[in-house]
Parts: structure tokens; sequence; C-alpha cells
């Protein structure tokens, strides 16, 4: 099956800088869609399309700023380059604490902007697998009954099968039993990759009665 194509997108007022944008990164073989204000991305844009925003910060009405900070409120994990003309450090520092991938200068080094590009297309696809990765976890997790998820929890906080027994009120035999089921739906071959696994959904473990 093939992938979708990575997307750049790029949000500038600049109608002149948007043009001479879309030529450069088209011409790099990147595919690109351009906006002329946040509030057309917004409108527009499939959240589901892998890629970068390529984002101008100082527009009028909704700012760079405060679409990145939409963005977030909607749960979008799409990585974004910001753009400005006024080399602001206070504000690359708030936009980069807020997650951004990088912060370029205009006018922007092409050879800066397509590194940066990249590395923003590689943060993306490393939070796409996480996230499947996290999904997949969370499926194999639903897939256990109530007492097979007690002992998974205490199994991760590394107690022994005698130690769960007993605080589960039952015998040892019947934990091994619990245990195999648990590693064999999580398709865990071993402890410690049940153990990520399990870490990957929240699950730390259940702590000592004591």
């Amino acid at each position: 099956m093939r992938s979708v194509k990575e997307t750049v997108f790029l949000v500038d007022d600049d109608p002149s800088v948007l043009k001479g944008l879309r030529r450069l990164l088209t011409a790099a073989g990147l595919e690109v869609a351009a906006f002329e204000s946040p509030r057309e991305f917004l409108d527009r844009h499939d959240a589901s399309a892998p890629g970068c925003l390529v984002l101008d910060l100082a527009m009028p009405g909704v700012n760079g700023l405060e679409l990145q900070r939409e963005l977030a409120a909607r749960g979008s994990t799409l990585p974004i380059v910001f753009l400005t003309g006024h080399g602001d450090v206070p504000t690359s520092v708030q936009a980069m604490k807020r997650g951004a991938a990088d912060f370029l200068t205009k006018p922007v080094d092409e050879k800066d902007l397509l590194a940066a590009i990249h590395g923003a297309f590689e943060k993306g696809r490393a939070t796409r697998t996480a996230r499947a990765e996290t999904a997949e976890a969370e499926r194999r997790i639903a897939t256990l009954t109530p007492r097979e998820r007690e002992v998974l929890e205490h199994v991760v906080a590394g107690k022994l099968n005698k130690q769960v027994a007993g605080e589960l009120g039952t015998v040892e035999k019947t934990i091994k039993v619990h245990r195999a089921r648990v590693m064999e739906k999580m398709e865990a071959g071993s402890l410690a990759e049940l153990v990520r696994l399990a870490e990957r959904c929240g699950i730390r473990g259940t702590p000592d009665k004591s």
C-alpha cells in the first residue's frame, strides 16, 4: 500500500512571498498547498494529511502563534516551521516551547528552509508512528478481562506471581495462567516488551499495599 505523500502547507499573507516559496519548494520536488491566511488554512486543511506547516509569524487577524495555539487545541501534531521578518527572539522562544519544529528569519536561506522542512517531516513521521503504536497497544489491552488487567498492572510493577496471588486472593498457579494469557493477548515476547506496551498506555503498575 502506497503511503500518502507529505505536503508542505504554506501560510503567509504576502502573495509575493507565498508565490516565491511555492515556486521554490515545488522546484525541490515537494508537494505544496498555499494559503493566504490562517483562517483559510483552518477552513480548508485536512487534519489527517501528513506533512508540515511553514507559517508566517506576523499576520493581521489571527497571527502565527495564535494559529499554533488553535491547532494544538484541536489536537493537531502537524510540525510547524515559523518564518518571521522581525527576528523576535522572545517570540521564537515562545513558539519553540509550544513545540515548533524550527524558527527561521526572512529572507530565508533556501538550504535552511529545505533542511527545516525535512526535519519537520521526520518529526511528523515519528509522532504518527508513536500514535499508531499507542493505538495498537490500547487495542490489545482492550482484549484483556478485568482480572487479566489487574494481573498486568501487578506484573509491570515488578511483582512475582506469588506476590500477585497474595494481593488478589488467589493461588500462584492461577496467576501463572492469567499471566500467560496476558502475554499472549498483548503479543509480548518478553516482560520488558510487556512493560513497554503497558507504559505506552499510561499503565505503570500497581504499587504494594504495604
